[in-house]
């Protein structure tokens, strides 16, 4: 889920409170942005678009180098949305396939990766998005960032958790709800519609 990458790259990010807690917020908001930020492909070639597992950690690397020269809230919250997206796209390798029933193991597509040219074969260590293990992993990465901060991030946390909560209770249905939604598509915009939606 969306919702689990967005609370890994927080809890990573809860460090901060220790050892720079003026920082703690723009962290944590950053690593939640940039957890959720590659999965705006969703609809535009998804986990290949904006999915990046190694030129992210490139860029994480000059993040930091960033940081080490300018410790300011612009540097650290860049560096933590650019960690997000990076765990967010290496992630996406341990869940299942990219397709609408991830859950059947169908698919060979985990994410793409633009420097080896290839896709990475899912590891289905998390068998699929909305999973109950996906939802216990979002729950207890959570704990961490809910320790260590409150007010407006600890409810965006919360939030988060609440999401993938309700999620995981509907996951096993979206492909039927896809299958019955994709009837009232204008024709016009029909071919915008993913295929493994159509296939579903």
């Amino acid at each position: 889920m969306a919702t689990t990458h967005a609370l890994v790259g927080v809890a990573v990010a809860s460090v901060v409170a220790i050892t720079n807690p003026e920082y703690a917020g723009v962290a944590m908001v950053g690593a939640f942005a940039g957890g959720v930020f590659p999965d705006l492909d969703l609809y535009v070639g998804h986990r290949k678009t904006l999915h990046y597992p190694t030129y992210y950690w490139v860029l994480v690397g000059v993040a930091a180098m960033a940081v080490a020269v300018a410790n300011t809230p612009v540097t650290v919250g860049v560096g933590f949305f650019l960690l997000g997206a990076a765990l967010h796209s290496t992630m996406d390798i341990f869940g299942g396939g990219l397709e609408l029933r991830p859950w059947e193991a169908g698919s060979e597509r985990a994410v793409y990766d633009h420097f080896r040219g290839r896709w990475h074969a899912p590891r289905r260590w998390i068998r699929y998005d909305g999973s109950p293990e996906d939802a216990l992993v979002a729950s207890a990465v959570a704990i961490p960032a809910l320790a260590v901060t409150d007010g407006p991030v600890a409810m965006l946390v919360a939030g988060a958790v609440l999401v993938s909560l309700a999620y995981a209770l509907v996951r096993r249905r979206i492909p039927w709800l896809t299958k019955h939604a994709l009837r009232f598509v204008p024709a016009p915009l029909y071919a915008y519609v993913p295929d493994r939606f159509v296939e579903g």
